[in-house]
């Protein structure tokens, strides 16, 4: 491969890694803001953000506890910018606590302009679970315990 290959390889790759924003956390979920999901100011909504921390948080809820759980509280959300239509939004994920029927998942929001290398927090907050049986009544969460 011949140096001006290599280095056009390397910028590549450069270009189309996600710049990990974070010593923590697990990479859960990457979208795009789209047109559909904006406020009447242009702006995504913030609800549409958070269901998508939602889901991050649902992830590894569900793969810590092995099973069904449900959302029971959200703690500390606060929007420090707003998110564009085409921003790439990349939630990551950190398990902060485990009980015997609930599960603590701090999840960080970053955006990052389509075509920019720097991103930008632009939320975090904390997620409750609680893991659920079949019935839906709270179970351990650690099934075999």
């Amino acid at each position: 491969m011949s140096d001006e290959t290599e280095k056009n390889l390397a910028l590549g790759k450069q270009r189309s890694s996600h710049g990990r924003q974070q010593e923590e956390g697990v990479l859960v979920i990457r979208t795009v803001a789209m047109p559909a999901d904006t406020n009447p100011s242009g702006d995504i909504f913030g609800g549409w953000l958070m269901s998508q921390m939602d889901l991050a948080a649902g992830n590894m809820a569900g793969r810590v506890s092995q099973g069904r759980g449900a959302t029971v509280a959200v703690e500390a959300m606060q929007f420090l910018r707003p998110v564009k239509v085409g921003d790439e939004v990349t939630l990551y994920a950190t398990l902060r606590k485990v009980g015997h029927t609930s599960i603590r998942i701090h999840v960080d929001a970053w955006a990052r302009p389509r075509y920019s290398d720097k991103a930008q927090k632009v939320t975090d907050a904390d997620f409750v679970f609680v893991a659920l049986d079949d019935e839906g009544a709270p179970r351990p969460v650690f099934a075999d315990m």
